[in-house]
């Protein structure tokens, strides 16, 4: 009886060092969860896309000339596609957080054998896939109307995991910042759209005043879509490997804050 109380002791882990099977379980739940209702957050963005584009190559089209060496239409196509990775990453990970709040059933991720790097990782890596279904099924479509040619592909993969990572991770923290789903909008309508407007998915940056080229440079958004747009046309309106490493440091330290609040129980601890 001793012995089985010792090994069964409150608070020993009895799963080694990372609860495998439990990881595995929450990133099902998680994917699972935007796949039923996939035409909210699959088939969506991919519209939302599409309507873009075909404003854009109305208004400006043929007028607009070539940008990085391609014509206007193609320079835009992956931006969008890009675009959306990003917006639909943070928007998974910071309404699990947020529903999960607001419904009360974030006591069960608390409860779950599950550390908060297990958590985290989990969540993030289901935005992740999300991402990646989306950008997917949107170069499918988008090749079929224009010709859009995957010239990188491993850039490709880089940049849409780096990215569609930290926005999952960012969305975290944000889900566990907001109170209420008006704080979540505010975060999305002054933070993420703002700074996906100004990442150069309408323009090359070269356009800009010196001092909104400074803040462009400053901006990881800008990286994010620029090296997705490379693996496209093969040229970049900045340098690449500065985006690789500038999102490798990010992708780093987004997950860390995530951590460290989700384990402090950030405003979902009394």
């Amino acid at each position: 009886m001793v012995e089985m109380i010792k090994k069964y002791k409150i608070g020993t882990r009895r799963f080694g060092l990372i609860n495998w099977v439990g990881a595995w379980t929450l990133y099902q739940k998680e994917v699972l969860r935007f796949l039923n209702v996939w035409i909210q957050t699959i088939f969506s963005p991919l519209i939302s896309s599409l309507l873009f584009l075909l404003v854009l190559s109305l208004a400006i089209g043929n007028e607009r000339g070539e940008v990085l060496g391609v014509p206007f239409i193609i320079f835009l196509a992956p931006g969008l596609i890009a675009m959306q990775v990003i917006q639909q990453s943070f928007s998974h990970s910071s309404s699990s957080f947020m529903i999960g709040k607001i419904q009360g059933n974030i006591v069960d991720l608390l409860y779950a054998p599950l550390s908060a790097a297990e958590i985290t990782f989990s969540v993030s890596l289901a935005a992740v896939t999300r991402s990646f279904m989306i950008a997917f099924i949107s170069v499918l479509v988008f090749h079929l109307i224009i010709d859009i040619q995957i010239k990188h592909p491993f850039i490709l993969i880089l940049f849409t995991f780096f990215s569609s990572f930290i926005l999952g991770n960012i969305g975290i923290i944000v889900g566990l910042w907001a109170e209420k789903f008006d704080h979540m909008a505010s975060a999305t309508n002054f933070v993420i759209i703002p700074l996906s407007f100004l990442s150069g998915t309408f323009y090359t940056t070269d356009k800009l005043p010196g001092f909104l080229q400074a803040i462009s440079n400053a901006n990881p958004f800008f990286y994010m879509i620029d090296g997705f747009r490379y693996s496209f046309i093969g040229n970049a309106d900045g340098s690449i490997k500065i985006g690789i490493i500038y999102l490798i440091i990010l992708s780093f330290l987004s997950w860390l804050t995530s951590y460290i609040l989700f384990r402090k129980g950030y405003k979902i601890k009394s």
